[in-house]
């Protein structure tokens, strides 16, 4: 059964609320500006010990961070990248050619496949998904 409260004890609920959103923005973000203030008050917690799920400040974080993730969504929403564009990054960020991906099969096939002339298969999507330690989808 839920406390009754009295007006005193909102008046105290409300002046502390006051303070605290001074200091933390608890409140949907809706500009850049906002977002990057909640950014660097969420890495100030994060620092001071709230990272730990046990932490007094866990639930304050997780409160600020749907209010960045609400703004992330609406601003700034994933993009579909093609499965190829996917192979490219990978194989840029590990410095590979194509002739360092024989899981895919001869430099020709793989030539194909960043051309767009061939789709990736199952067979080759597994053991991609295997070598970079990506999920599968990400080449689908």
């Amino acid at each position: 059964m839920a406390a009754i409260m009295d007006n005193a004890a909102i008046e105290t609920i409300i002046d502390r609320f006051v303070s605290l959103t001074a200091m933390v923005p608890l409140h949907p973000i809706r500009s850049e500006h906002g977002y990057t203030q909640a950014l660097a008050v969420m890495n100030r917690l994060l620092d001071a010990g709230g990272a730990d799920e046990h932490s007094p400040l866990a639930d304050l974080i997780n409160a600020l961070a749907t209010f960045i993730a609400d703004y992330e969504d609406r601003v700034y929403p994933p993009q579909a990248i093609a499965p190829v564009d996917s192979l490219r990054f990978l194989m840029k960020q590990h410095q590979l050619t194509q002739a360092d991906l024989p899981e895919i099969g001869s430099q020709g096939v793989v030539s194909e496949i960043l051309r767009g002339k061939r789709a990736l298969n199952v067979r080759q999507i597994k053991a991609l998904s295997e070598r970079f330690q990506v999920p599968a989808t990400v080449f689908l």
